[in-house]
């Protein structure tokens, strides 16, 4: 779960029988199905009062839909993933100021609900500067709970490695995937500790991580993720080398987690996240579009999906500062990501591997061109940000 700074978000039961339950915290609703061939998302009440709201999830008869996300301004204030039809309701919590959400729904035939928090809204203080430094603050806490997530479903993967659970570890993998392509805005910074050289593939963390075949450098050889992509998949067994593999992508997670993002997240600066929105669209063009990504697994869409989240809350950070340098590209580049979302649900698959279709032979071959044209405009309005955010007042 995406837990941004000053965002308060737990996960409780809804037991209140109206909009407000003994303790003032408003009450939603959401029940997801399938009703006459179309899967909905409806909510009970599209509006509540500021303050504490709990949002209590049900997927009745839904397949297609798995994940409901709150969102303000781009950012996702809390969500729930893994909602399979005929699972317990589950539940979130979040203290909302007055002003417009979103409940999105992938996979529903409407995905986006509209949804009023009445009451007053919370407006930005300060310079454009000092508002920009507050979303970094705020980006921060996002990077490190998307790393945290990932050294925990990097460990779910090395226990079905380790296990010798072939199909066991497909899924674990692809369910790892997301959390490291929503966190890699700034690989540059991905080092061992002390390491000075970038270029010393030996030491350089998203090399060690997620290297591909493509730029494997045979000095420093196979590693991390995509070594065990291979072994899954292309080879279809699990080795000792494959265990192997896996111990060591546990052990580098590990120190990524718990040795570099803490004191990585306090050295970004504004611009840093302006160019890593930009550079993760880069990265969908590059590696996803093309295939090269997961070219043994096929499921770069799910990594497709993790860049454009990560980019997106990158983007969701600076918003409020943007608002004030260029409203009119705010807007545009608001209607940009929710394009580039409906282009993407439009792959999804309840029943493939990571909830996307597989990015086969053929799918390349007869969308890549769709798929570069919807990121297009995207990329070329973030390309611009960096320059503005970095000399605005």
């Amino acid at each position: 779960m995406a837990v941004l700074a000053g965002i308060s978000l737990a996960g409780c039961s809804s037991n209140g029988s109206g909009p407000n339950d003994s303790e003032g915290t408003s009450q939603v609703n959401v029940t997801l199905k399938s009703d006459g061939g179309k899967e909905t998302c409806a909510l009970d009440t599209t509006e509540a009062q500021a303050g504490p709201v709990t949002f209590t999830v049900t997927n009745e008869s839904a397949p297609s839909i798995s994940e409901v996300e709150l969102l303000h301004n781009q950012k996702i204030i809390g969500e729930k993933e893994n909602l399979a039809p005929g699972l317990d309701a589950v539940s979130f919590t979040s203290t909302l100021d007055g002003g417009d959400y979103k409940i999105y729904c992938p996979g529903a035939d409407t995905e986006y609900v509209d949804f009023t928090v009445t009451g007053e809204a919370a407006a930005p203080s300060g310079s454009t500067q000092d508002i920009l430094k507050q979303g970094v603050a705020t980006y921060g806490s996002y990077i490190t709970d998307q790393v945290a997530q990932l050294d925990a479903t990097v460990k779910t993967l090395d226990e079905k490695v380790q296990a010798g659970d072939l199909e066991g570890a497909k899924t674990a993998y692809a369910a790892a995937r997301p959390y490291y392509e929503r966190a890699e805005s700034a690989v540059d910074g991905f080092q061992m500790p002390g390491n000075e050289d970038p270029e010393d593939n030996t030491k350089n963390l998203d090399y060690l991580i997620d290297m591909r075949e493509s730029n494997l450098d045979e000095a420093a050889g196979w590693h991390g993720f995509h070594a065990i992509e291979r072994d899954l998949w292309q080879d279809g067994e699990i080795t000792d080398q494959t265990k192997a593999y896996s111990t060591e992508l546990v052990s580098n997670v590990d120190i990524l987690n718990t040795q570099v993002i803490p004191t990585f997240t306090e050295d970004l600066k504004p611009e840093d996240l302006a160019n890593g929105a930009a550079d993760l669209l880069e990265e969908v063009a590059t590696t996803k579009i093309t295939g090269e990504e997961e070219a043994y697994s096929h499921i770069d869409l799910v990594d497709f999906a993790g860049n454009v989240e990560g980019s997106q809350q990158a983007y969701a950070a600076l918003r409020d500062g943007l608002e004030k340098i260029d409203a009119d590209l705010v807007s545009r580049i608001d209607q940009e990501y929710q394009d580039v979302q409906e282009t993407l649900d439009g792959y999804r698959d309840s029943s493939a591997l990571g909830g996307f279709k597989a990015y086969t032979a053929e799918l390349k071959a007869s969308d890549s061109e769709k798929l570069t044209k919807a990121i297009q405009p995207l990329h070329d309005d973030l390309a611009s940000l960096a320059e503005k955010v970095a000399t605005a007042q």
